[in-house]
């Protein structure tokens, strides 16, 4: 019983570790997605802003 019972506080501890881990890796990972969402963003605005740009240079250009 005393062997099953050391078994067992093992495996808890193993889990324990393997929930703590993984917590870490989700917080690390929602960071990262943040990060990447704000690039995004930063990139769509700059792509709009370009479109923006060419869009006034055709209109620009003298019709032919």
């Amino acid at each position: 019983m005393q062997k099953e019972l050391e078994s067992l506080a093992q495996k808890i501890q193993l889990v324990s570790e393997l929930c703590q881990r993984l917590r870490r890796e989700n917080q690390n990972l929602r960071q990262e997605l943040a990060a990447s969402q704000q690039k995004v963003k930063l990139m769509s605005a700059r792509l709009d802003e370009a479109k923006s740009r060419v869009d006034n240079l055709i209109d620009s250009l003298p019709a032919s």
